[in-house]
């Protein structure tokens, strides 16, 4: 491992309750898992400020709690300028996110933004659905997209930021 700064991973939906904690949470326990959650740092966003200040939404803390994952320390605040500059990875859940980002953040730090789903090569889909006005099924969805992903995110900080100085045997 390499004993450089902790690379800091952002995740963004929109109100900052449904989505992007669930990925916060499901990333900040398979870096855990995967002993390297000294080495990463996570938090999530909203590029709206609907929500600011509150929990998860219940639904979204039931299916990560069904699932071994708690979230309810979490609390819902909205994107700001300096993230882009802090987070090594600034991941939005969908295209109006994405968007949004790409506006908001200065041209040198845009590289930094990408979908959460470009880290899942084995899905179809590009973008994680906003489960917030459907049911219980729409949490599940989420979940399991966000776990795929969270996946291959893992991979790819350790290939890039974690790997380093490493020599080949």
């Amino acid at each position: 491992m390499s004993d450089s700064k902790p690379v800091k991973v952002l995740f963004v939906c929109m109100g900052n309750i449904c989505r992007s904690p669930t990925a916060e949470g499901v990333f900040r326990h398979i870096t855990r898992e995967a002993g390297v959650d000294s080495h990463v740092t996570t938090d999530s966003a909203g590029t709206h400020a609907y929500h600011v200040g509150n929990p998860p939404d219940d639904r979204a803390q039931a299916t990560a709690r069904n699932r071994g994952i708690e979230i309810g320390d979490l609390r819902a605040r909205r994107v700001r300028e300096q993230d882009f500059e802090i987070y090594d990875y600034v991941l939005a859940m969908d295209s109006d996110n994405y968007e949004i980002l790409m506006s908001l953040s200065p041209p040198e730090f845009r590289d930094r933004i990408h979908y959460l789903l470009d880290f899942a090569d084995e899905l179809a889909e590009t973008e994680v659905p906003d489960p917030y006005y459907g049911g219980r099924r729409g949490f599940d969805r989420v979940f399991d997209l966000v776990e795929i992903a969270s996946q291959g995110l893992l991979s790819d900080i350790k290939e890039k930021h974690l790997n380093q100085g490493r020599t080949s045997p």
